[in-house]
């Protein structure tokens, strides 16, 4: 019964178009890093990178490399949206986009997270057997049809992401709105729409609107009836999201999966004239379908089980950052920290405050303010650079952070040496002082 449901083939048209634009998006995702800025601030300006805890091997290339490196994955990208050398492209952009996440928190994303396992998913798939430089160079290789997990293992990827997305919200600060009116507070002097952002009855439509799309979107798009209906509710939706938070491709990726819930016949009409359309129903096990379904399931337990590991760390996520990544908690909350770093010369006793411009990017202070682990990796960094002058130090930290407007409150135990203790990955670090979540 599963080996039918997984492996009978389908009409392909979705998955077609999909690569196509999933290529062009990741392509202007790449160059445009370069042409904004984003690669010079985030990877060229900076004199280190906050990499993820494991990955600090991960470094910017020196010089002006980040910028070749951005050009080249661009390429890659492009590659893949015309079909080219498809398995090896969508392989190098895959590993060189991973790179990139891993190297550096500082703008830290839930969309490049998305797009990196978005990558490694199409990496497994049949997407260059139609409309691709590859299948017009190897006939052999042209196919009208897909097996149905392809469409399936998109499905169930975007309902993972939207229910946590949509769960998540569920908490006080987003159900009154204060989440909100913070964030449209910075988006009054837009043009036409600014003042109708800071009204409260937009603030409610924002708030509980965010929490019925994302719950019910994908069970919305799959019921027939609902569909078309649910599409132009995303379009609005996603759009608001473009122009409102200026999120990049995210959006138009977003729209983007909408051709999975459609019929493909509709699809292959609209985008595929050309393309016959494959009627045919037939199941085709391939013989690698056991590791398949075996990698596939263990993936998605992964994608299940990451964003419950904060429910098992002490103290509220919305105050530690434990867990925080990885687990689809997108603009949750409003976070702002005062933070200094003292170092304390352990031979002689004599302490003085560390001047941040001469280590941190503007953007770097910012997230070194409020993130513990950011604060608990620049003091190893201080550490290990004074070690090679012959000192041994001891970093202490000073942060007051205030979440969702409350008042600031001691963030960090200022008496404990950073320093000197071990980073728990999987466990609530007691050095971070306990929250008062409860009130506001």
């Amino acid at each position: 019964m599963i080996n039918k449901f997984l492996f009978k083939s389908i009409d392909n048209s979705a998955l077609i178009v999909f690569r196509i634009i999933f290529g062009l998006l990741c392509f202007l995702e790449s160059v445009g890093a370069i042409f904004t800025g984003w690669v010079s601030k985030t990877l060229v300006e900076p004199k280190f990178t906050f990499s993820f805890i494991g990955f600090e091997w991960l470094q910017p290339l020196p010089g002006n490399g980040m910028y070749f490196y951005y050009a080249i994955m661009g390429a890659f990208a492009f590659c893949v949206m015309l079909g080219y050398k498809y398995r090896f492209s969508i392989i190098a952009f895959t590993l060189m986009w991973a790179a990139t996440y891993f190297m550096q928190k500082s703008s830290y994303n839930n969309h490049y997270y998305l797009l990196m396992l978005l990558s490694s998913i199409m990496v497994f798939m049949p997407a260059n057997r139609y409309a691709s430089i590859d299948a017009n160079q190897n006939a052999n290789l042209k196919k009208l049809y897909m097996p149905q997990w392809c469409k399936w293992v998109f499905v169930l990827q975007l309902f993972i992401v939207y229910t946590y997305a949509s769960v998540a919200k569920l908490y006080p600060d987003w159900l009154d709105t204060t989440v909100i009116e913070l964030l449209m507070r910075n988006k009054q002097n837009y043009p036409l729409v600014g003042e109708i952002l800071q009204q409260k009855a937009v603030h409610y439509v924002l708030a509980y609107g965010g929490i019925l799309f994302d719950g019910l979107i994908i069970p919305l798009l799959l019921f027939k009836p609902t569909r078309k209906y649910m599409f132009f509710i995303s379009v609005f939706f996603h759009l608001f999201n473009a122009i409102v938070f200026q999120i990049g491709i995210f959006p138009f990726l977003s729209l983007a999966f909408s051709l999975f819930f459609f019929e493909a016949k509709t699809i292959r009409n609209l985008f595929l004239k050309q393309k016959p359309f494959y009627y045919e129903e037939s199941v085709n096990l391939p013989k690698h379908k056991n590791p398949l379904i075996i990698l596939f399931s263990i993936y998605f337990i992964i994608q299940i089980g990451l964003p419950l590991r904060h429910y098992f760390i002490e103290d509220n996520v919305l105050w530690t950052e434990e867990a925080h990544r990885l687990s689809w908690r997108m603009m949750l909350r409003i976070k702002s920290g005062s933070t200094s770093f003292a170092i304390e010369n352990k031979k002689t006793g004599k302490r003085f405050i560390v001047k941040l411009n001469d280590y941190l990017t503007t953007k770097q202070k910012r997230s070194a303010s409020t993130k513990p682990d950011m604060m608990w990796q620049f003091a190893q960094r201080l550490k290990k650079e004074y070690k090679a002058n012959g000192q041994d130090i001891a970093v202490y930290v000073h942060s007051k952070v205030s979440v969702n407007g409350r008042p600031f409150k001691q963030f960090i135990n200022p008496k404990v040496d950073l320093a000197s203790v071990e980073w728990q990955t999987f466990k609530h670090s007691n050095w971070i002082l306990k929250s008062d979540l409860e009130s506001k």
